[in-house]
């Protein structure tokens, strides 16, 4: 009998909107940074109590996760938009524009996930350190294979170092992003890509 309510419990609806929970807190870790969210912040804000949160998402980092596995997508489609354009210079202003324009949103907190989420960790929250050192790797890795490819193409200069300029341009949209969440405007960071531009290949 214990067993059966136990079962009906669990498989009760839930009675909140999972995605909106999960956008609600990736505005808190975004905020806060992943060691700056508290349990209390969080459930708070996604509308829902403890129990409930480790129902639907597990612990605490198993619900930074989640909310990181979101965040990715929608930086993923933005990054995947820049590499298809047809020149690298065009990549270039598209990756980083595109960084201001998110960075400085007015819907969002600002910076990026992916930079400020764990900047400085405990041992305990290494492994959150390192997964979004891994993101970070994978998208500069996807940005020096386009600059591999402009590079074959004639597009970049013979002598150029793709490894570099992927390096170049993720420094840049990572210090944005610190910038951004120390208050920096959006026409001053707009300001930093120009600049940034100016070394840019000819």
């Amino acid at each position: 009998m214990k067993a059966k309510a136990q079962s009906e419990k669990m498989g009760r609806p839930r009675s909140f909107d999972a995605e909106k929970a999960l956008d609600n807190a990736m505005r808190v870790f975004r905020e806060k940074g992943y060691e700056g969210a508290s349990l209390t912040d969080l459930t708070k804000a996604m509308g829902i109590n403890r129990p409930s949160m480790y129902a639907a998402f597990g612990d605490k980092e198993s619900l930074f996760r989640k909310v990181l596995e979101r965040y990715s997508s929608g930086v993923g489609i933005h990054l995947q938009q820049a590499l298809s354009r047809k020149t690298a210079r065009e990549v270039a202003e598209q990756l980083l524009y595109g960084a201001a324009e998110m960075q400085t949103s007015t819907n969002s907190p600002r910076g990026c996930l992916l930079t400020t989420g764990a900047l400085v960790c405990s041992d305990e929250s290494d492994s959150v350190r390192r997964e979004l050192t891994s993101l970070r790797r994978q998208n500069e890795l996807a940005i020096r294979g386009r600059m591999k490819r402009a590079q074959a193409e004639g597009d970049l200069p013979a002598d150029s170092n793709p490894a570099d300029l992927a390096r170049y341009l993720t420094a840049i949209m990572q210090g944005m992003s610190i910038l951004a969440t120390g208050g920096a405007s959006r026409a001053e960071l707009k300001r930093v890509v120009e600049t940034a531009l100016c070394a840019w290949p000819k």
